[in-house]
């Protein structure tokens, strides 16, 4: 229960962080927020999507009966993130630890909690 509970505040702060400052959020991959539109997007995919996973992962602790499904849903997300930052080394070949490998080990290590967490 601890590690779900773990990676649910990761995905609140994300989330909290991706409404407040979209900005911020995407500066450490070079990426420039132009206007309105991509603020709302970063809002969207990183603020309103990680709230959401954040309070499916706290019903997942209060409720039995999703537990498994969510928690495995959660995890296979993590993953396929991991998968495409490898993808990414493919064929951009990103040099430094920070920001890409940084958060390919994060997604790798918080799939793995929760994976843990229901097996």
């Amino acid at each position: 229960m601890i590690g779900i509970i773990v990676v649910a505040v990761f995905f609140a702060g994300m989330g909290i962080y991706g409404l407040a400052a979209p900005a911020a959020l995407v500066r450490p991959f070079g990426i420039q927020i132009s206007g309105p539109h991509a603020r709302s997007e970063v809002r969207a995919v990183y603020g309103g999507f990680g709230l959401a996973v954040a309070a499916l992962l706290v019903v997942a602790v209060i409720d039995d009966g999703i537990r498994r499904g969510a928690v495995i849903a959660v995890a296979v997300a993590l993953a396929g993130m991991a998968a495409g930052r490898l993808v990414g080394r493919v064929f951009d070949r990103p040099a430094a630890f920070y920001p890409i490998w940084f958060y390919f080990w994060v997604e790798v290590v918080l799939a793995a909690i929760l994976w843990f967490a229901v097996n």
